[in-house]
């Protein structure tokens, strides 16, 4: 009976036990996570360049007020949650705030009377932040709306640019559209990231991966990289 209860002691204390590998991983996260980096010729800090966050919205409130035939003005609150957890010691602190300008692409479609799926894909854009500690936001609301027109200007120039047109068939049908280089993706005349048309209809971002293409939302990969090679094959022309 002596020798069984050490057995489970012995056990229950490796299951608790942290190794220093995984220590050194943590602290390794946290300090990538806080130093500088370098964007072309433009220094930052925080999540690197290329990665990525998930969240889960909890459920928010949408409203909108009809402005024009085709335009509205929208509002939108809720509590957004990380999907996992921040590494630990990383992150700006409590009370940090952003001011973001989103340029998308909503898709909706009705189920019902009541009822519409709703999907969006678009770009946005950090105008200012506010340190936990200070009163004043990093940018004045002058510099704020100089930056949003110098962001919207390169948005046009690469819309007025002409975009790779897209001809395939998948699965026995026929796409045509076309795929506009998000401008600040490409260099040495390669861009990782498109906005995809496809008969008529947004796709979405489209993004080159190390091996092959993803669209978020998109489950059939195969489609996916049909996409992305019509993108190659455009492109070479």
């Amino acid at each position: 009976m002596k020798t069984a209860t050490r057995k489970t002691a012995a056990k229950k204390k490796t299951a608790v036990t942290t190794s220093p590998r995984k220590k050194a991983v943590k602290k390794d996260l946290s300090k990538t996570y806080n130093e500088f980096k370098e964007f072309e010729g433009q220094q930052y800090t925080g999540m690197k360049i290329g990665r990525s966050h998930k969240w889960n919205y909890d459920a928010g409130v949408w409203k909108e007020t009809k402005i024009t035939p085709d335009l509205w003005e929208l509002s939108y609150a809720v509590t957004k949650r990380r999907a996992g957890h921040a590494p630990e010691g990383s992150g700006v602190p409590v009370g940090t705030a952003y001011h973001w300008y989103i340029l998308a692409h909503q898709n909706v479609r009705k189920l019902n009377a009541n009822d519409y799926t709703t999907s969006m894909a678009g770009l946005k854009l950090k105008l200012a932040h506010k340190r936990a500690d200070k009163e004043k936001w990093s940018l004045s609301g002058k510099t704020q709306r100089k930056h949003l027109i110098e962001f919207l200007r390169e948005i046009i120039a690469q819309l007025e640019k002409e975009p790779a047109p897209l001809d395939l068939i998948y699965n026995e049908k026929q796409y045509l559209g076309e795929a506009i280089p998000i401008g600040q993706t490409c260099h040495d005349g390669l861009c990782e990231e498109y906005d995809v048309i496809l008969n008529d209809a947004s796709m979405g971002i489209i993004r080159r991966m190390k091996k092959g293409w993803k669209i978020d939302g998109m489950e059939d990969k195969k489609f996916v990289n049909a996409i992305g090679e019509a993108i190659v094959q455009s492109s070479a022309k």
